[in-house]
C-alpha cells in the first residue's frame, strides 16, 4: 500500500513562513526561487520581513523570465518582451519548501514558487504547473504517479585550461580509471557525501544510496519514491542547486551538463514511475515480470511520444553527444525487462515494487518537464490501451531501425516538438510553441558561435 500524501501544488500560506521564521530567527538571507523552461533556478535575494510578505500577497516579478533561454538572455522572437511590456505576473510560494540553505551559511534559506497571472490564474508557461495538470489528468482517472529521479553528476576541478575530474577531498588522488562501484572513489570523496547527506537531511531532501558511476568523477544517487510527482520534481530542482552549492564548497564544480567528456560517460536523469489506484495500491503490481496490462499501455503511450518529447529529454546542445550505441543511453524506442540497453526497463523486483524506468532524459533536462511528459505519454497509453509491441531481449542498441531510432539533432528534436499534436496536448499548445522559440533562437545563437575547433579543422584547411 502507498501512502498517498496531499497535493505539494498547494500554495503556502503565511503560518507556515511565520512558523518557519520561528524555529530559524538567525535567518535573513533568503532567495525565492522559479524554474523556467530551461531548468535553471532563478529569483531573488530576500530579507524575513520580505519573505512574509511574499506567503502573505505574492510577489510581482516580470513574465519575460519565463522565456529567458539557457544564458539568461531575453527571447524576445517570443513576443513576451516588448510587445508584452515586460508585464509582471505574480509568484507565490510552493508549500513545504521554505527551508535553509546550509551551505550558503547558517543564515540563509531559500524556498520555490509558481508563476500566477494576476487574476490568480496559473501561468500557462510554467513547468511547475504543466507538471501538476498533467498529475491531475490521471488524478480524474483515480490514478497517483508514484516517481522517483535518479541524476548522475560529475564533480569536476575547473582550475586549469579544462575541466577534469576532482581530486578526491581525502587523499587528493585524481582517477583515470572508469571504478564503476568503486568504494575507494565513494571514500575518497566522503566529506563532500557527509555534507551533501547532511544538507539533504536538513531540507527534508528523500536522498538514499549512491555509487561511483561509469567514468572518472561520476556519481549517481537516488531520490526515494513518492506518491507526490510534483514534489518529487521539487525535490529533484532543489537536490541538483544543493549538490552545487555543497561541491563549491569543497572546492570543486558539480556539473549535470549531459555530456562533459567526449570520451566518457554522459549524465542521465532516470525516471522510475508507478500508478497507484485508489486505494493506494501499485496498479502495475503483478507476479509477471511484464507488469499487469496496465502497465504495458503506459509503456506503449510512451513509445509513441519518445520521439516527439526528444526535446524536452534532451533540451540542450551538447544533450545529444550523450546518444551513442552501447554507452547505456538509450538511442531508440525500444521496452525491455531486467534490460539497461533499453528505453524502457521494467526493473527487476517484487511484485508490488513493478514499475517502469524511463532513461532516455539527460541530467540537464528540467525535472517538471520531463516528468510531464512521462507522466502524459503514461496517460496517452492508458487510455487508449497502446500495445507496445514484445520487449526487447538482449542488445537493445542492435534492436534499434529507422522505424524506431529517437531524434539525434538538436534542430531535428525541436520540429518533431513543434510539429506533434500529442505534446501539445500533453504540455499544452501555448507551451510547445514558446518552448520550441525558445531552443529555437537559442539552437540559432550556439549555431553562430566559432569555435576553438573551427580554427583547428578549418583555418587551414578550408
Amino acid at each position: 500500500m502507498t501512502n498517498i500524501p496531499a497535493s505539494s501544488s498547494a500554495i503556502a500560506d503565511l503560518a507556515e513562513a511565520q512558523a518557519f521564521f520561528k524555529a530559524h530567527p538567525e535567518i535573513d538571507a533568503i532567495d525565492l526561487i522559479f524554474t523556467n523552461m530551461c531548468g535553471v533556478p532563478r529569483g531573488k535575494r530576500l530579507r524575513a520581513h520580505e519573505v512574509l510578505a511574499v506567503y502573505e500577497n505574492g510577489r510581482f516579478l516580470p513574465g519575460s523570465v519565463l522565456v529567458v533561454d539557457i544564458t539568461g538572455r531575453d527571447t524576445e522572437e517570443t513576443g513576451l518582451v516588448w510587445e508584452d511590456g515586460d508585464a509582471d505576473r505574480i509568484v507565490r510560494p510552493a508549500a513545504g519548501t521554505l527551508v535553509p540553505a546550509p551551505w550558503l551559511g547558517s543564515n540563509a534559506a531559500q524556498f520555490l514558487t509558481s508563476f500566477y497571472e494576476l487574476d490568480g490564474t496559473p501561468n500557462d508557461l510554467d513547468p511547475r504547473h504543466i507538471l501538476a495538470n498533467v498529475i491531475d489528468r490521471l488524478g480524474a482517472d483515480g490514478l497517483t504517479p508514484v516517481a522517483a529521479v535518479e541524476l548522475e553528476f560529475y564533480l569536476l576541478d575547473t582550475s586549469g585550461p579544462r575541466p577534469d575530474a576532482a581530486r578526491g577531498p581525502v587523499t587528493g588522488h585524481r582517477s583515470r580509471d572508469i571504478q564503476v562501484y568503486g568504494l575507494r572513489e565513494m571514500e575518497d570523496f566522503k566529506p563532500f557525501f557527509d555534507d551533501l547527506y547532511a544538507a539533504c537531511d536538513t531540507q527534508g531532501l528523500p536522498l538514499e544510496s549512491g555509487i561511483s558511476e561509469y567514468a572518472a568523477g561520476q556519481f549517481e544517487f537516488t531520490l526515494r519514491h513518492m506518491a507526490d510527482a510534483l514534489r518529487a520534481a521539487d525535490d529533484a530542482v532543489m537536490y541538483k542547486r544543493l549538490v552545487k552549492g555543497i561541491a563549491v564548497k569543497h572546492g570543486m564544480e558539480a556539473t549535470f551538463m549531459a555530456k562533459p567528456f567526449a570520451d566518457r560517460a554522459g549524465s542521465g536523469m532516470h525516471l522510475h514511475v508507478s500508478m497507484a489506484d485508489e486505494n493506494g495500491a501499485n496498479a502495475f503490481a503483478s507476479a509477471s515480470p511484464e507488469g499487469t496490462p496496465l502497465l504495458r499501455h503506459a509503456i506503449g503511450g510512451m513509445k509513441a511520444a519518445l520521439a516527439d518529447s526528444m526535446a524536452i529529454f534532451a533540451p540542450n546542445a551538447n544533450s545529444y553527444r550523450r546518444f551513442r550505441a552501447n554507452s547505456y543511453a538509450p538511442v531508440a524506442s525500444t521496452w525491455g525487462v531486467n534490460n539497461r540497453t533499453v528505453s524502457l526497463r521494467v526493473p527487476a523486483g517484487a511484485p508490488a515494487t513493478r514499475h517502469v524506468e524511463h532513461r532516455v532524459a539527460g541530467a540537464d533536462a528540467n525535472p517538471y518537464l520531463a516528468l510531464a511528459a512521462v507522466l502524459g505519454a503514461m496517460h496517452h497509453g492508458m487510455s487508449n490501451q497502446i500495445d507496445p509491441g514484445p520487449p526487447v531481449v538482449g542488445n537493445g542498441y542492435e534492436a534499434a531501425d529507422a522505424d524506431t531510432r529517437l531524434p539525434n539533432h538538436w534542430a531535428t528534436a525541436i520540429d518533431v516538438l513543434q510539429n506533434s499534436t500529442l505534446m501539445r496536448e500533453i504540455l499544452g499548445d501555448r507551451f510547445v510553441t514558446h518552448y520550441c522559440t525558445v531552443k529555437g533562437v537559442e539552437m540559432a545563437n550556439f549555431m553562430g558561435e566559432v569555435t576553438a575547433l573551427d580554427y583547428d579543422w578549418y583555418l587551414r584547411n578550408a
